[in-house]
């Protein structure tokens, strides 16, 4: 016998629908969306409250499930001067390790899991910040945890020592990294601010790893970690709330190292000396496998540049933006910055160079900026020719297409990078941190457009009275003295030809 059936009849969400279900009628019992609002009020401004110990509570609402919460601290490897260099770093390793509260890492994970969240902190220069991502509805619970971690952490003997052995190997690693950047970095900033401040290695040295114990580290923290250092910020929550729990967990603490204030507070200004580092070195062999990178010798010359606290700060930017550049092989276009004048007047033209990248470091009281090249050892001192051009180039001409691609490129990548909840965090706490207040996305905007090309003139003109920081790293056979490159920069009239004579 021979089966018929009818095909089965399918629903579709374009037809087929109940009949007498109205769309432009909300649904019976559907809690009332809430949209956010484009207003003529900036609505979400950030709000500053400080509490009667110092310490400042900032926030940013910002719609969404979770929040980033964290403790920032005015304490970093420049404030080292009267201590064993490298404690900043050994905090950074010991964070979120056991509590008062907690008894291992590993129960504070536990705890951060049951609200979704993740930790992390991070040493810097002139800054140790302490951060959570987690649920918004634990905030109780998170900032509960960062109280105990900044002012409670137990620092055991084993913690320690573990601490000590992770240390040992990342030095032993950034020594044999493929890209030298990091170690260029802490180069370029001793050879700028020779032992002062910002010029103090933010790694700790060999030779200080095994004498830094509980005792050095309570003595610094007595000193740094004080409430007025601090500054409790939060994105993704109720400024009130925080306020709230900020007042519970945080006001009238008493730290594991006691509650006397730090005599030994450093707050040295930054003297800017210039100079010179060299680090020879065999790079033949720091990529092996079947596609090894070749040889290169690395090369950074650097000015000072200003605060982030000064007017000249935004114009610094623009310009660091117009600069630009990158490695040879970088992948993209022009919103990669493939029409800067590294990429155009170096990279483009000299297909020997690897690399030609612009850096600004910036801090509160003085600034670095700087240029890093690389390339073939043979060719050192035709590359420390062509970026010393570059540094006298910078205070020629500055063309108004040129000026406007590099200030539409910034204010591109500052929004671009607010999008993100944990980078907005930062922004707030740093700061609030350094001014008690923050500039908002669009005030920095309104400032980078009324940039002209007489101030990228003027704040050059000022870089370029300074003595350069060079940080040298590779086989340096044919590197130019110090005394030919400094005096390569100070031909301000930008004549090549007497550049030609300086460096053959």
């Amino acid at each position: 016998s021979r089966r018929c059936a009818l095909p089965a009849r399918r629903g579709y969400s374009g037809g087929g629908a109940p009949r007498g279900v109205s769309l432009a009628v909300p649904l019976p019992g559907v809690p009332r969306a809430v949209f956010a609002a484009a207003g003529g009020r900036e609505r979400f401004e950030t709000r500053v409250t400080v509490l009667p110990n110092g310490l400042r509570v900032a926030s940013q609402n910002k719609f969404g499930q979770f929040c980033t919460v964290g403790v920032l601290v005015n304490s970093g490897s420049r404030h080292e001067a009267k201590y064993l260099s490298g404690i900043s770093h050994f905090l950074e390793k010991l964070a979120f390790s056991s509590t008062a509260q907690f008894g291992s890492k590993d129960e504070i994970l536990l705890t951060l899991e049951k609200h979704g969240g993740i930790c992390d902190c991070q040493a810097s220069r002139d800054t140790i910040m302490y951060a959570v991502s987690a649920d918004a509805r634990g905030l109780d619970t998170v900032v509960n945890l960062l109280a105990d971690v900044t002012l409670q952490p137990r620092l055991s003997d084993e913690e320690i020592e573990m601490t000590r052995m992770a240390i040992k190997f990342e030095l032993e690693d950034l020594n044999m990294r493929p890209d030298p950047e990091p170690l260029l970095t802490e180069m370029i900033h001793a050879a700028a601010f020779r032992d002062n401040t910002v010029g103090l290695n933010r790694f700790c040295p060999v030779e200080n790893t095994d004498k830094i114990d509980r005792g050095v580290l309570h003595s610094y923290l007595s000193s740094y970690f004080t409430p007025d250092r601090m500054v409790l910020a939060g994105v993704g929550i109720e400024h009130e709330q925080l306020v709230e729990c900020a007042r519970k967990y945080l006001l009238g603490v008493e730290p594991v190292w006691g509650s006397g204030q730090g005599r030994a507070v450093d707050s040295s200004v930054a003297q800017y000396t210039g100079g010179i580092i060299k680090v020879e070195k065999d790079m033949s062999d720091v990529s092996l496998g079947p596609t090894p990178i070749p040889e290169l010798t690395h090369i950074m010359i650097g000015l000072e540049s200003c605060s982030f606290l000064e007017d000249d700060f935004i114009p610094f930017a623009v310009l660091n933006m117009m600069m630009g550049g990158g490695g040879s092989f970088s992948a993209g276009g022009p919103g990669k910055g493939m029409f800067t004048r590294l990429y155009l007047n170096v990279l483009n033209r000299h297909h020997w160079m690897y690399n030609a990248t612009s850096y600004h470091h910036s801090y509160e009281d003085t600034g670095l900026l700087c240029i890093h090249a690389s390339a073939d050892p043979k060719q050192v001192r035709e590359m420390v020719e062509i970026i010393t051009r570059e540094f006298i180039l910078m205070a020629g001409a500055v063309g108004e297409v040129e000026l406007e691609r590099a200030k539409t490129q910034l204010k591109s990548m500052l929004m671009m990078n607010l999008e993100s909840r944990p980078v907005i965090f930062e922004d707030v706490g740093r700061q609030v941190l350094a001014t008690n207040t923050r500039k908002l996305p669009h005030e920095l905007c309104a400032l980078i457009s009324q940039v002209k090309p007489t101030d990228i003139k003027r704040v050059v003109t000022k870089m370029l009275h300074k003595k350069p920081a060079v940080a040298a790293l590779g086989d340096l056979t044919d590197l130019p003295t110090y005394e030919h490159i400094q005096a390569a920069l100070s031909s301000k009239d930008g004549r090549l030809p007497r550049l030609y004579r300086l460096f053959r």
